[in-house]
């Protein structure tokens, strides 16, 4: 099952950390089968309030995933980003192929006629 890294970070004042993070992140997950789906891109809210930037991170599996995260080569940059920018970061399973939102509303219907 796919994985996807969500970042939901703050704005930042330039620095040159920042820059060597974004110089040598891709780098870091391509060993795992990961690649940028979002990153730098403008977004436009629709409901609530969402400040700051979006990075998604595409990876084949949780575990590829976190491999990477968990990786020397990424936990030794990491501090590059976290020391200049706030934010929260998330790692998701994606859906699996074939995946129904219609029956997952059935398994909920079937939940409110038992209760």
């Amino acid at each position: 099952m796919t994985a996807y890294v969500i970042g939901h970070l703050q704005e930042a004042a330039p620095h040159a950390e920042i820059a060597e993070y974004i110089e040598r992140i891709t780098g870091t997950f391509e060993p795992y089968g990961g690649r940028f789906l979002v990153h730098g891109a403008q977004h436009e809210v629709k409901e609530g309030g969402w400040p700051g930037h979006v990075v998604v991170i595409f990876f084949p599996s949780v575990a590829q995933a976190q491999a990477w995260w968990d990786s020397p080569a990424y936990q030794e940059i990491a501090p590059l980003r976290s020391r200049h920018i706030d934010g929260d970061i998330i790692l998701v399973p994606g859906v699996p192929e074939g995946y129904d939102a219609a029956a997952t509303a059935q398994t909920i219907r079937k939940g409110l006629q038992a209760g």
